[in-house]
């Protein structure tokens, strides 16, 4: 409970410094809560609920596991991560090859995962 009033009210104090609006009383407002039950949860006195937890590391910018000191990365999911993923599969390439993949036999996906470790230790790919 204390990591997360820490880091709930240095993300907020951070947020301040380059935007003076950022009181306890605007995130409070922008969640739609009381200022006093905002400021509980930043003196660790009180913790919110899930979804609550939700909404202020969506505010804030930060992951929800960062807020509750599971992880010291700050960033949510990695946008350039799903692009990257939207894009392989976007690709006709590798909707061929997911598809054929999928419809193959266990001893012929046995084979193709070999040829791609074979290529890969090659420095190929």
């Amino acid at each position: 409970m204390e990591k997360f009033a820490q880091r709930l009210k240095q993300c907020r104090e951070q947020k301040k410094s380059s935007n003076p609006n950022w009181t306890q009383k605007f995130v409070a407002d922008k969640i739609g809560m009381a200022r006093t039950t905002y400021t509980a949860y930043e003196n660790g006195t009180k913790l919110p609920p899930l979804d609550i937890v939700d909404n202020l590391a969506s505010l804030l910018e930060v992951s929800t596991d960062y807020l509750l000191g599971r992880t010291d990365i700050k960033e949510p999911n990695n946008i350039d991560s799903n692009a990257e993923f939207e894009a392989w599969v976007n690709d006709p390439r590798s909707k061929i090859l997911f598809k054929e993949f999928n419809e193959s036999s266990e001893e012929q996906k046995e084979a193709l995962l070999k040829m791609w470790e074979i290529l890969k230790n090659q420095g190929k790919l």
